[in-house]
């Protein structure tokens, strides 16, 4: 076949995918009338881990999967606007790597709301401002994040959802480098950048600010001021990229929690999040690992922060592989209550599975 003759085909293609995409979409405003009736969630994690695995598993080529999972993020982003409209929030400003993470789970027609620090994002939750929130929990450089644990103990919302996003940090200006007097960002991306920002001198010209977005907007404003932050800042606030993926480890990546006021049910490969504190008693911590362990559960992570209630009083953050409706999950809980003062289940949701 010819050139011209191969982009006919293509165009005979395309239409026929829309027609079979706006076929799909009359089928989801029908399922959009009966979740009314019924109160069904809009969102369903567990129903999209299933629609995921499906079309991986039928992709036989020659596209590779992540190009079908994004195109298929974007199809049920446009469902959720057909259905009800989602409202979701973030830490903001736009182009934080929370609003990356945002976009790359819920796609581009939903509504967004950026709001300026963590708690922030719990608080619209909790209140049915938004459905749901996203923030993050844990890095693979900086460990967890202090701010989102500490929500967790303080509010009732739930996780329902988990995502791994890359993180590449760049150096955002107006000006060249020997020029910058100021660092802006968030305490977390610094430690991330902690070598390159020593070899080139800048380590102690660092502010932290309450996020990454911020901080290109405060580059943005002044003189002589540079940001840490995501490409999609730079382009929001008309920054220069100084310096591509300053990171100290080109493996880093931030875990994200989808957080809402529903859990949902099993998929098959899930993880549950805990919170507990131990008795005062020798042993209390082990004891509750060992419950978990006898009960055949997996801990994949756990993080302590203080509680703020009592000195030398921590609450200890877990999570656990499997779902807290399956019995050895249900075993595992009942078990190590025995040993703490307080347990609670934070949510349990699917285990994500890859890295975009």
């Amino acid at each position: 076949m010819t050139l011209e003759e191969l982009r006919q085909h293509i165009n005979q293609v395309d239409i026929e995918l829309v027609e079979l995409l706006n076929r799909r979409a009359e089928v989801v405003v029908e399922i959009g009338k009966l979740k009314s009736v019924e109160g069904t969630p809009i969102y369903a994690p567990d129903r999209e881990k299933a629609v995921l695995d499906r079309i991986r598993a039928a992709n036989k080529g020659p596209l590779p999967d992540k190009t079908l999972v994004a195109i298929y993020r974007e199809l049920m982003s446009g469902s959720f606007a057909l259905e009800k409209p989602l409202r979701i929030t973030y830490l903001g400003p736009e182009g934080s790597y929370s609003h990356l993470a945002a976009v790359g789970k819920f796609g581009a027609s939903v509504e967004y709301e950026p709001v300026t620090d963590i708690r922030g994002v719990f608080e619209e939750v909790s209140r049915e401002h938004a459905d749901f929130g996203i923030v993050p929990i844990e890095n693979s450089v900086g460990g967890g994040v202090i701010d989102t644990l500490d929500a967790l103990v303080e509010t009732d919302v739930l996780i329902c959802a988990e995502i791994n996003r890359a993180i590449h940090h760049n150096l955002l200006a107006k000006c060249n480098l020997k020029e910058i007097e100021k660092v802006y960002s968030k305490p977390e991306v610094f430690a991330q950048c902690q070598r390159w920002l020593s070899e080139t001198n800048l380590a102690d010209k660092t502010i932290p600010v309450a996020s990454t977005s911020k901080a290109a907007e405060l580059a943005g404003e002044e003189k002589a001021s540079a940001a840490i932050g995501s490409t999609l800042a730079a382009e929001l606030y008309s920054l220069k990229i100084i310096c591509e993926n300053i990171e100290d480890n080109a493996n880093n990546v931030t875990r994200f929690f989808v957080i809402g006021r529903d859990s949902p049910g099993p998929t098959g490969d899930d993880k549950t999040s805990l919170v507990f504190t131990t008795k005062d008693e020798p042993g209390a911590l082990v004891n509750v690992l060992h419950a978990l362990r006898e009960s055949g559960v997996n801990m994949s992570f756990i993080e302590s922060r203080p509680s703020k209630k009592r000195n030398w009083e921590y609450y200890f953050f877990v999570d656990v592989k499997g779902h807290q409706d399956e019995l050895h999950v249900i075993e595992a809980i009942k078990s190590a209550r025995e040993h703490c003062l307080r347990l609670n289940v934070l949510g349990s949701y699917p285990r994500a599975t890859d890295v975009f």
